[in-house]
This record gives C-alpha cells, structure tokens and sequence, in this order.
C-alpha cells in the first residue's frame, strides 16, 4: 500500500494554519471535503474538465518518474495513477499536511505505484532533475507569494532537462464572465491569496527560464481557470 515517508516532519506553514485550517488542516475538513460532488461543485461544474486537461498535458501513458505538489480532493491522483502505472512508471505525491496524506492513501490501491512524501512544497528534499513531469492542480492560488515563488522555482529545480510542468488553476475571467463580479468577493473572503493570480501572470513568480522556452497556456470557463505548460 502507498506509505507516507517524512525525513523529518515539517513545519505546517503559519498560512495553512490561519486562512485553510477549515479546508485542510482540521481533521474534520476532509470529512466534508472529500466528496466529488463538492470537489466539483467548488470548481462550479469544472472538476473533471480540469482533471481531464491537466492528466492529458502529461500524457495518456506515463513512464519514468512524476511529481504531484500536493495532494487534491477528488478522484485526481487516482487518475493519474493510473496513467503512471500504464507507463510502468512512479509517482511521487508530497504534501505538508499528515492527514492530507492519509486522505489520499485511502484513495489508492494497495498495489500503487506512488510515494507519499510529507514536506513542504516550497523546500522539497528531492534531487535536482530528478522527475520527468511535475504537476500543480489549484495550488498557486492558496499560497502567500513567496511560497509561491519558492514553490514554483522547486518543481522547475527537479525537472529533468525536457521534461514538463503542468500548472492549472485560476486565473482573471473574461469581462462578459459574470463570475468575474461574483466570485471575486468570495475567492478575497475564504482564499485571500487567490485574486493574484487575476491581477498578475504565473510567469512572474517563476524562475528565469531560456529564452527559448515558451509557456503555452489554455483557458476554461470564460477564463476563470487556466492551464500552463513549461517543458524544460
């Protein structure tokens, strides 16, 4: 069964504890948040479109060795885990929180191939260019910026040279989307953090890549959410 290793546990960063103790940290956020419905309620509607587009900017089958920063409510890592294990590859999955980790090992088969790692996204003990894909689904948004800096320039550090970075999360909608009016006060409410990613480009928080690396980027419901790719 997947276990969870942990070198030394880390420290919960002082931002989960404030702002996302109710989402995450409480035992009992998982009780109410790990329902699928709600998952893509939260998302209004999008879950698996975001799942779906993510898991294919990776690949259909996926070989070699992957990264998952943190881990997510809903039937995300299982997805993917089973794309890995078409590959006959490795996933690894780190999040700082225990019982996110516990959460997900209920999730996966006994038989799959994923390590939990708890430790601190922005301070992975992982080897330089050791993954051949890293992916970030709707974590950006929850972190202060200089967590997110960090983050950002550590899933780029444990990249392989051609290897690729997905990110999806949110980003400002269109003007005629409504939710541009609506949601706006509600993200600033219970994700104080998250309107960044409406008023700047995730670019500027990555670390400076050659200047013949292009980030190809998507959007989805009215420009609400956005996915990125950066292949190293």
């Amino acid at each position: 069964m997947p276990h969870r290793e942990a070198a030394s546990a880390p420290a919960i960063p002082s931002y989960l504890d404030v702002h996302y103790w109710w989402a995450y940290v409480h035992p009992n956020a998982v009780k109410v948040f790990e329902r699928q419905w709600l998952a893509n309620l939260i998302l209004w509607g999008n879950y698996a479109r975001l799942r779906d587009a993510a898991l294919d900017l990776l690949g259909d089958v996926l070989p070699g060795r992957t990264l998952q920063v943190a881990c997510a409510y809903g039937d995300l890592t299982p997805h993917l885990v089973e794309r890995v294990s078409a590959g006959q590859g490795a996933v690894d999955i780190v999040d700082v929180l225990p019982v996110q980790l516990d959460n997900l090992r209920r999730k996966l088969a006994a038989d799959a191939p994923a390590r939990l790692l708890e430790t601190d996204s922005s301070a992975l003990p992982l080897p330089d260019a050791s993954y051949d894909r890293v992916l970030l689904f709707f974590l950006l948004h929850e972190q202060p910026e200089s967590w997110r800096r960090r983050t950002l320039a550590e899933a780029v550090r444990v990249l392989k040279p051609g290897g690729r970075l997905v990110i999806v999360d949110y980003a400002k909608p269109h003007w005629w989307n409504p939710l541009r009016y609506v949601f706006a006060p509600v993200l600033a409410a219970l994700e104080p953090f998250a309107l960044d990613l409406w008023r700047e480009d995730v670019s500027g928080w990555m670390p400076a890549l050659p200047p013949d690396r292009k980030i190809e980027r998507r959007s989805y419901f009215g420009g609400l959410y956005q996915a990125l790719v950066v292949d190293r």
